[in-house]
């Protein structure tokens, strides 16, 4: 599990296509420290597994292997050498939650419409699926490429977010520019919700299953 605060901006090193799927190798730091193979990184909110460690012009890498339905699901497969990818280690049982509950689990890319620069932050609206709007709700969560965001406005094709100084420069939100495209994955609680009202279970005021509520 994840919480959608970017720890560090990798660099990709290198995208070896192969017949079902890719390699990606990125440069980092942060992310690499007391790390082990096996190790779970989120790379522009997708979560992928270190399967190899090494080294580039002097700075430490690592490698994942990308399966075809990660590149059907993600922009990872549009990555170049060269280009900033957002890094976040999976969260340590004794982590300091800051973000929302974030997966890894990207459910679909959207596209970014416009940004408007404001005094202090930036609002940056962008289109999403059709099938992911209904999971979009004003001032909900929504992870952008990784990053933990609240949703300021929703709509039937696009919602708006609100950028802050400090995450247009310590993210790629800060260099995704309009008909550029970002992974987005919905909160997963929404998915939750209406998985069990689709089943007839009845939820409690406080949002648990009410007891004996399965018809």
């Amino acid at each position: 599990m994840f919480t959608g605060i970017v720890e560090e901006l990798g660099t990709v090193v290198a995208v070896r296509e192969h017949a079902d799927g890719a390699r990606l190798t990125v440069a980092a730091e942060r992310v690499l420290d007391g790390g082990r193979l096996g190790d779970s990184i989120a790379v522009d909110g997708c979560c992928l597994t270190v399967a190899e460690t090494g080294a580039h012009d002097g700075r430490a890498t690592w490698t994942a292997d990308l399966m075809a339905e990660t590149l059907r699901r993600t922009g990872l497969g549009a990555r170049r050498p060269g280009d900033r990818v957002n890094l976040e280690r999976a969260l340590a049982a004794d982590g300091r939650f800051g973000g929302h509950v974030v997966q890894g689990h990207v459910d679909g890319v959207g596209t970014v419409l416009a940004r408007t620069p404001g005094t202090q932050w930036e609002v940056v609206e962008v289109a999403l699926p059709a099938d992911l709007a209904r999971y979009v709700v004003a001032q909900g969560s929504i992870a952008v490429d990784g990053v933990s965001l609240t949703v300021v406005a929703a709509g039937d094709a696009s919602f708006t977010v609100s950028l802050i100084p400090e995450t247009r420069a310590r993210t790629t939100l800060g260099l995704r520019g309009v008909g550029e495209q970002v992974n987005l994955e919905v909160d997963v609680l929404s998915k939750y919700v209406e998985r069990h009202l689709a089943s007839g279970v009845a939820l409690g005021p406080s949002g648990a299953v009410a007891a004996g509520a399965v018809r």
